[in-house]
């Protein structure tokens, strides 16, 4: 099957895990992961963090391919349901079930080699021109600008005046 992606994106977890984004357009997205021995947990089975992680991506890709205006989902809320191990090429499909301008109600679900319905979620994104990590906002920020470092640092016993 030939990629069809809407706006791809380069995610440094992503790639370490495997997971790769088959299709991602109108609405729905497509995602595979071939299991190997770092994505099992104790059980030998999908460790259920690269599951959700799977669900995330899928539904993601799926809120990303109806963006128009160059911004992009974060997830504000995702819940989970297991219903089997998962084991061998897990296989993802995310769909937006319905979208607003700021925000997209999506569900995935995995499947295993045999088609077997691995895990199921629902999730709730919200559409971001971009992410300031760690950003100040309202009375902290305007606090940070209108100081420096050092006065924000206590005085030491050593910088008291004898």
């Amino acid at each position: 099957m030939a990629e069809s992606i809407v706006a791809p994106i380069h995610s440094p977890f992503i790639e370490y895990l495997g997971i790769r984004t088959v299709s991602a357009i109108d609405g729905e997205a497509h995602v595979v992961l071939p299991l190997d021995p770092h994505h099992l947990n104790v059980w030998n089975i999908a460790h259920g963090g690269v599951i959700m992680t799977m669900l995330d991506i899928a539904m993601g890709g799926a809120a990303r391919s109806l963006a128009t205006d160059g911004s992009g989902p974060v997830t504000i809320e995702m819940k989970t349901n297991f219903m089997q191990p998962g084991s061998g090429e897990l296989r993802g499909v995310g769909r937006v079930l319905h979208k607003s301008t700021t925000m997209a109600y999506c569900e995935a679900e995995i499947f295993d080699p045999q088609n077997r319905m691995v895990a199921k979620a629902l999730g709730t994104f919200k559409y971001v021109r971009g992410v300031t990590v760690g950003r100040q906002t309202g009375r902290a920020a305007r606090q940070a600008n209108a100081s420096t470092a050092s006065d924000a640092l206590p005085p030491t016993s050593d910088s008291k005046e004898s």
